[in-house]
């Protein structure tokens, strides 16, 4: 069995030297937009969505550009705007044009540039459009010029198009899902940037672009069942490094693609960069056989059910604690709109939980009137809210619950003020704004501790690792939403045709397209 990677084992070592050529301090300019967007929510993500950062605040937020780095020193940085949200619905139109159009103001006023860093997430889905960073690095591109090179970093759960691919010079993406290795994956991007524009031909815009060998993989799943604690994606991600090790090649990297949006271009990838055109073709096709030849193996990361076998597995007089639920078709950090309560619901209906024997954590829904009827009520006080649904109320309307207002905490960055309701021994976390649970100090800031529960329920896929270190037992259990991770059901039909495991008919060619910016065609291996 192949072994899974320590994520603090893997980032970037000393750059390579100076070539005569090569650029001592090139200018490097750093954008992007980054956001996992579900076309199945009725999620919208607005301005509110998005944190944006710009000048100082967005270099602080890459360490590996802290001042005293090699990498900061090594470049003149110019960090222009980049928007990060919470994975949630589509966004809206308006939103991201603002967005867009900050990128692009601020390359007009603040450039020309040696290299760009385009910081992007590969599934945002804008209302209205089928490739919206097709269209932004296209848009990127043309203000920058054809001179720039641009390195690209993105999410594994990313889509690479022709059009993306065709507008930038470097694409990486994370090797680990769950994904530990995301800010080493940024970091492998900006060091590939400089090592090229460090090198021989760094002065030479056409010379320092290395080829790119793309092969898409008419493969779709969800994310639970690919991750890389298991095989076969365990096998398949080991290939990259030993790829990437080899004279010629510059990157190698595997996008599992996004399940969640119906979109033509959402399927895996694979792409290999370099300066042996033959070698990044060949390991590219090796790698997208592997994961053709694989794709009926992948298996869930865990023990799957409907919510009623989660939950008699969870209180099965034998059952390991604490035994943890995902309830995985509203998980917010894959796209769902994080107050389906058809969960919830369910649990208040069974006395087993509610009746005091045994404690009970359910993470979470939002609703801010709820939350403020409960703070109005205070700590202690018995209360009857009406939550959730408010975005996303296909699978279950608001939830009644009646119970004791367990605590009210203020201040949080992402979810504002969260009340606890017990019912019985049954703890419902409402929150002002969405949030993902994915640590233990989301729960002990309200008076709870996870450790000594019996059952704890998260919207959530795969578990993070400390929720994965917690975990006595663990079902992942198959409820709708949003993100349903039985995709079949959820109505995709607009992807190419041949996507496994919508149409398992016919067999892919699997042939690299090697192309290189510059150059007047692309060209099949």
């Amino acid at each position: 069995m192949t072994e899974r990677p320590d994520a603090s084992e893997i980032w970037m070592g000393p750059l390579p030297a100076l070539a005569s050529g090569g650029l001592a301090r090139p200018r490097i300019g750093i954008a992007g937009i980054s956001i996992e967007s579900s076309t199945f929510s009725p999620h919208i993500s607005g301005d509110e969505a998005f944190t944006i950062r710009t000048g100082d605040a967005l270099l602080a937020y890459y360490p590996f550009l802290e001042e005293g780095r090699e990498l900061n020193g090594a470049a003149e940085w110019v960090p222009l705007t980049h928007g990060r949200s919470l994975p949630g619905g589509a966004v809206d139109p308006d939103t991201y044009r603002r967005m867009k159009d900050a990128i692009l103001a601020g390359i007009r006023a603040e450039g020309p540039f040696d290299g760009f860093f385009f910081d992007i997430h590969g599934a945002m889905s804008v209302v209205g459009m089928d490739d919206a960073e097709g269209d932004l690095a296209a848009a990127v591109r043309a203000a920058l010029g054809e001179d720039t090179l641009v390195s690209t970093s993105m999410d594994l759960h990313g889509n690479v198009s022709e059009v993306l691919r065709d507008a930038v010079d470097l694409l990486t993406c994370y090797r680990m899902a769950p994904h530990e290795d995301w800010m080493n994956t940024k970091e492998r991007a900006v060091w590939n940037l400089l090592a090229r524009l460090r090198g021989e031909h760094g002065a030479d815009p056409l010379r320092r672009r290395p080829y790119s060998a793309w092969v898409p993989v008419p493969v779709l799943l969800p994310g639970e069942k690919t991750s890389t604690r298991l095989e076969p994606a365990t096998g398949i991600y080991a290939q990259l490094p030993e790829i990437e090790a080899l004279d010629g090649v510059v990157d190698a990297s595997v996008w599992i693609g996004y399940a969640w949006a119906d979109e033509p271009r959402c399927q895996a990838y694979v792409v290999v960069t370099g300066d042996d055109r033959m070698l990044i073709a060949r390991e590219a096709e090796r790698v997208a056989r592997m994961f053709w030849n694989a794709r009926e193996d992948f298996v869930f990361v865990a023990e799957t059910g409907t919510l009623d076998e989660a939950v008699a597995r969870a209180l099965a007089p034998q059952a390991p604690r604490p035994y943890l639920i995902s309830d995985s078709g509203d998980n917010p950090t894959a796209g769902g709109a994080g107050d389906v309560t058809w969960t919830l619901a369910r649990l208040l209906d069974r006395p087993e939980l509610t009746d005091g024997t045994r404690t009970t954590l359910v993470a979470s829904i939002f609703d801010r009137a709820a939350v403020a009827l409960a703070v109005a009520a205070g700590v202690g006080r018995t209360v009857t809210l009406s939550a959730g649904a408010g975005v996303d109320d296909g699978p279950h309307g608001p939830v009644t619950i009646t119970g004791t207002v367990y605590s009210i905490t203020d201040g949080d960055p992402d979810a504002g003020t969260q009340v606890v309701i017990a019912v019985g021994g049954l703890h419902a976390i409402i929150t002002e704004r969405r949030k993902p649970f994915h640590h233990l100090d989301d729960f002990r800031m309200l008076g709870l501790e996870p450790t000594t529960a019996d059952i704890v329920v998260v919207k959530i896929g795969y578990l993070e690792p400390e929720l994965y270190d917690l975990a006595a037992g663990w079902t992942l259990a198959l409820t709708p939403g949003g993100v349903d991770q039985d995709l079949l059901r959820l109505g995709h039909h607009r992807l190419r045709p041949g996507v496994y495991p919508f149409d398992t008919t016919g067999t892919p060619a699997l042939t690299a397209v090697v192309t290189r910016r510059g150059d007047d065609q692309e060209e099949s291996a």
